[in-house]
């Protein structure tokens, strides 16, 4: 993996994934992308629960968007979210369509693909998702056949428009009740990684040799499994995953220093249409960073509440100590938005319908197929 991004845009035509580099060179994988989760999340716990204690409410972030279920904690529905914003959506959503997995779901999703004058390549995906699970690129009628079918009847989907761009971004946002204006609180481009063939080997073999995939190939190996034997054409370029989440192999990138007012200026225009939506991340994606920055020619993907991460943490030249600072940043002022807005009348919901939602999420993403 070189040490430099490069997107389609204009002057700043390759972002450097943090200035630093090691005394051996471009860190192409830190020691603390990949730590277990606990490791990770476990000062968040405990900073959580002195939060918790000091404020008298456990449940007090989900106040931070309090007329969203949970404000987006766990078990929200991207559908719910993205609906708020009108009907028809606006031209910046990427087109979408709800369905139900069952016997009834490819009547459906054909139905909806005429509707709203979708073609092949497609993406289908759960409404309640976590980190990229079950999200798959639908190529033709043959794979939404079997991609219908690996979801559990009942299980609610959605159907979306693939936006044909390569730059993708996360970006959080964040206002505090009241104020004239919010602030970027973190900027996350995305990349996938892909293997160049050369004619002699397999798809394993240059998996193995890249200098970033080969150290996490548990990660794509499995995933391409029905094609590691195959010997890519010479210049034939091999995506090794679809789906831009860290944890399924994506690199991510912070560029949370090129934030512009023009960029928060739209995103505030855009997110004022969800009423009392205060805090959280906006996923989306892009041809052009300087257009993006200047505020246009973006299409979200996605609007995440008060549950999603500031993402630029995994960039691979972060520190653990600058990961734990900005959780904790980014939790204090959830806690704090929604104890302002408690003060204003708003009441969360008890910390057992917290866990309760939970559990149902993590019962749903359980029986979800890999993602792409």
């Amino acid at each position: 993996m070189p040490a430099s991004i490069t997107l389609p845009h204009g002057p700043a035509a390759s972002l450097p994934a943090r200035a630093a580099t090691d005394a051996a060179g471009p860190r192409i994988l830190s020691r603390w992308e990949f730590l277990p989760g606990w490791a990770v999340y476990t000062p968040l716990v405990v900073q959580w629960i002195a939060l918790g204690l000091r404020h008298g409410s456990f449940a007090l972030p989900c106040l931070s968007n309090p007329t969203i279920p949970t404000g987006g904690m766990v078990n929200e529905s991207k559908a719910d979210i993205l609906s708020r914003l009108g009907d028809p959506p606006p031209d910046f959503i990427a087109r979408w369509a709800t369905l139900t997995a069952g016997a009834s779901a490819l009547a459906e999703a054909e139905a909806a693909m005429t509707r709203l004058g979708l073609a092949f390549p497609v993406v289908l995906k759960p409404d309640i998702g976590c980190r990229g699970a079950g999200v798959k690129l639908v190529g033709d009628h043959a794979s939404l056949v079997r991609a219908l079918a690996a979801f559990r009847p009942g299980v609610a989907l959605m159907l979306q428009y693939l936006v044909p761009h390569e730059g993708e971004a996360g970006v959080f946002w964040s206002r505090a009740p009241g104020a004239s204006k919010g602030e970027i609180l973190s900027i996350t481009l995305k990349h996938s990684p892909r293997v160049t063939g050369d004619g002699v080997r397999t798809l394993r073999a240059l998996i193995e040799a890249h200098p970033r995939a080969g150290k996490v190939p548990h990660l794509y190996l499995p995933r391409l499994a029905d094609r590691l034997d195959e010997v890519p054409p010479a210049g034939e370029e091999v995506r090794l995953v679809f789906t831009g989440n860290h944890c399924r192999g994506s690199v991510f990138t912070d560029a949370t220093s090129l934030a512009t007012d023009a960029l928060r200026e739209r995103l505030e225009a855009i997110l004022s249409g969800i009423e009392e939506f205060h805090h959280g991340r906006v996923d989306l994606r892009f041809a052009d960073l300087d257009r993006l920055l200047a505020g246009h020619d973006f299409t979200l993907i996605e609007i995440n509440g008060v549950g999603s991460e500031a993402t630029h943490v995994w960039d691979a030249r972060t520190t653990l100590r600058e990961i734990f600072a900005s959780q904790a940043r980014i939790t204090a002022r959830a806690f704090a938005i929604g104890n302002a807005n408690r003060r204003r009348g708003w009441r969360s919901p008890g910390i057992l319908d917290l866990l309760k939602q939970w559990r149902r999420q993590v019962r749903l993403v359980r029986d979800y197929p890999p993602g792409d």
